[in-house]
């Protein structure tokens, strides 16, 4: 979507916009379905934009829902993630000069209006979970049968003991017979 900021270059203070981002589902766009995640609906995009003396300052807020498996157990989960976005609004001509690391600090004007919808999905990106879990103490799937452990234990014996480290295992029991 396109914000017409043409009233606050002639000087208004004071902007709201609040409208869906829809993610393309197509399988060429990462976005819509990374991390195992999908998104069943559009990403809600609502802020302000404030404009003190020539100084424009945008404050967003994003919020998305969406459907994955946890990380440990694979179980089904599906929950919604809302992050914020605070960015300067400049003109691309008083971007010229700056360091290209500062300009993610930005969101760009060109010809009066503000187009940051990749940018936005961008943060959607960088923002989101790598790992969604279906709760924080989430036990996993046994390594040997892969039964859910938070339904239970599994009746698979013993944890085996990983062969490279027996050396270890070994100087800690020479250690406790020393003492």
């Amino acid at each position: 979507m396109k914000l017409d900021l043409r009233p606050m270059l002639a000087g208004e203070r004071h902007m709201s916009f609040d409208y869906a981002l829809e993610l393309d589902t197509e399988e060429k766009d990462l976005l819509c379905s990374f991390f195992g995640a999908d998104f069943p609906s559009p990403m809600k995009v609502s802020g302000n934009i404030t404009n003190t003396a020539g100084y424009m300052r945008m404050v967003a807020e994003l919020s998305i829902d969406y459907e994955a498996s946890c990380s440990r157990c694979l179980s089904p989960i599906s929950g919604s993630f809302t992050f914020n976005l605070e960015k300067t609004v400049a003109s691309k001509d008083m971007l010229e000069d700056l360091p290209e690391e500062k300009l993610d600090e930005y969101v760009v004007v060109e010809d009066g209006f503000l187009d940051f919808d990749e940018q936005l999905k961008e943060e959607l990106y960088l923002e989101f979970p790598s790992r969604l879990l279906c709760r924080e103490d989430c036990k996993g799937l046994c390594r040997k049968c892969g039964k859910n452990l938070n339904d239970g234990a599994c009746g698979c014996p013993e944890k085996e003991m990983d062969p490279r480290l027996a050396p270890l295992k070994d100087l800690l029991e020479k250690f406790k017979e020393e003492k």
